[in-house]
């Protein structure tokens, strides 16, 4: 594995954060000497593409709201994430706006009264758009990772969904359950 390639897993990624500890992804790049940062390009309420919409269990064309973010590996774009919530949820909160949110969106939803208790990911390859290419810096013959993650309440609720884009050549997801 090249040192451009990053293992990660998913699991601190779906706890809420103690007060004053940073992001999980600050916390988890800073653990091995790098830096993780974000920008947020976008947020607000939009209409999600219908598999979404379907993911967050709302009607075609009931808007909801979204953030779009590029993430960052010591200054290189390596993930496009849109994470979108019910607007019941998110609308006229931070989760709506382009602040950063100490401690992530989890964190929020949390003091909101809203904890995720179940998730479900799936990751396919694809080609990647041309946006995508540019973004990332990729070249053109690179596939993409695309994991869709939706975490659920203990009504079994969606609270919301995230939709990731990564070049495949950095990075290994890493998966640990326990049974029983």
């Amino acid at each position: 594995m090249s040192s451009s390639e990053w293992i990660s897993t998913s699991v601190p990624y779906l706890a809420p954060r103690e007060s004053g500890q940073p992001d999980a992804w600050s916390e988890e790049s800073a653990a091995r000497g790098r830096r993780g940062s974000q920008r947020i390009v976008a947020a607000g309420e939009t209409v999600p593409a219908p598999e979404v919409a379907r993911l967050l269990g709302t009607s075609d064309g009931e808007s909801v709201v979204v953030r779009r973010r590029i993430i960052y590996l010591d200054d290189e774009p390596t993930e496009l994430t849109d994470t979108y919530y019910p607007l019941d949820i998110a609308r006229g909160t931070p989760l709506a706006g382009t602040a950063k949110i100490p401690g992530g969106a989890v964190t929020l939803l949390a003091r909101l009264g809203y904890v995720g208790e179940r998730v479900t990911e799936e990751i396919r390859a694809r080609r990647p758009a041309a946006e995508e290419l540019q973004t990332l810096a990729m070249a053109e013959e690179e596939p993409v990772l695309r994991l869709t993650r939706v975490t659920f309440d203990g009504n079994d609720r969606p609270l919301q969904v995230d939709v990731m884009t990564m070049p495949a050549h950095r990075q290994s997801l890493r998966y640990e359950l326990r049974i029983g």
